[in-house]
């Protein structure tokens, strides 16, 4: 299982559980598997069963989102050799309140006595995991800051500009099947944004590029302008060679249904703008 792993990443062995390969794998895995809720959009079901995501992120060279990468990447990080903890969190708890709980999940990886954060399941999250204690990291001109609010609870502030400000972690040990209520919520319920919304981002020269509907951003340092993609073939184009997205896993009429779901979606945002 490792093998193939590595593969999908490009990574060659050894591979040992220290923090140079902990730092490794974690960059690698946000620089060639994208985020992304396409099987959302197709609607077809999001599975966190082991197998289930082995088969789509390793052996079909997929994506997926939070629940499903972080999932993804305990069974490689466990499978090396390393100390994993999975855990609960709320992405905008600070601004949304406990409601948010779940709705995330990261992983802690423990190293020589000190744990580090590793988290792959934000769209334009860190490149490498982070220490878990209080502190600000600059990474590729990004800061990222940590806070602690309690004895278990901690506080990630995302870099400045970001997808999110925030996400708040407790750090009880969970199993990746805590979150399958939630993940079932979050990927069927019409209100969820990854209903509404179809999503992909992916890290792109010091930035990352994050296309939502029709739209291409990028954010990092500083924001670039909006693209809007002009048609079919185009946007087929940047899911393939930006977002790395095998297209005919997708299906004979995949990229065709996903464009016109982000059609919908782009004519009901200027519909809400203008009114």
């Amino acid at each position: 299982m490792i093998d193939a792993f590595l593969d999908r990443l490009g990574e060659t062995r050894p591979v040992r559980p220290d923090l140079a390969c902990l730092r490794n794998l974690h960059r690698a895995w946000r620089e060639r598997v994208p985020y992304e809720n396409l099987d959302v959009q197709l609607g077809r079901p999001v599975s966190l069963d082991p197998e289930a995501l082995i088969d789509k992120i390793v052996v079909r060279g997929r994506g997926g989102y939070c629940y499903e990468q972080n999932g993804a990447l305990a069974l490689l990080l466990e499978a090396v050799g390393f100390e994993v903890t999975m855990v609960e969190a709320g992405v905008m708890r600070e601004q949304r309140g406990d409601g948010q709980w779940g709705n995330h999940n990261a992983l802690l990886v423990t190293i020589g006595g000190e744990t580090w954060l590793a988290d792959v399941g934000i769209g334009d999250g860190f490149l490498e995991p982070l220490p878990l204690r209080e502190l600000a990291c600059d990474q590729d001109g990004l800061v990222y800051r940590i806070e602690r609010l309690d004895r278990t609870t901690w506080r990630v502030h995302h870099h400045p500009g970001g997808t999110i400000s925030s996400y708040d972690l407790r750090t009880e040990a969970r199993e990746l099947g805590d979150f399958a209520a939630r993940s079932r919520e979050l990927t069927t319920s019409p209100s969820s944004p990854y209903v509404t919304t179809l999503m992909a981002a992916r890290p792109a020269g010091g930035a990352t590029a994050l296309l939502l509907s029709r739209t291409v951003r990028h954010l990092g340092a500083t924001r670039g302008e909006p693209r809007i993609l002009a048609g079919r073939d185009e946007f087929a184009d940047v899911l393939a060679r930006d977002f790395l997205v095998p297209l005919d896993d997708l299906g004979e009429s995949g990229v065709d249904e996903l464009w016109e779901a982000a059609g919908r979606q782009d004519d009901l945002w200027r519909t809400r703008i203008r009114g």
